[in-house]
């Protein structure tokens, strides 16, 4: 994984409401509708949330209907784990 998509990740995660949809998808796909309902948000915000994480290559996005459904792309986020992973600190 290039260094700019670990920063791109931390980015979008830097942020309690894209960090807490990141969990949320971590027990599977999850129609926007369904994210909606957690957070005291606008719809257009959310979409500017999903895009962030979409964008990152973190989440992926899938529509169906008028309806975008949300995963967390595992191999990215496999790649960011081992990349974090990776660092050490020496005492």
């Amino acid at each position: 994984m290039k260094l700019t998509d670990v920063a791109l990740i931390c980015k979008a995660l830097g942020d309690s409401n894209r960090l807490e949809i990141a969990q949320m998808l971590s027990d599977g796909e999850k129609c926007g509708c369904r994210i909606l309902e957690r957070f005291s948000i606008t719809q257009p915000t959310l979409s500017h949330h999903m895009k962030i994480l979409v964008e990152c290559g973190l989440v992926n996005d899938r529509k169906e209907g008028k309806w975008h459904h949300y995963s967390l792309n595992c191999e990215a986020l496999i790649e960011f784990k081992n990349y974090i992973g990776s660092l050490t600190c020496e005492l």
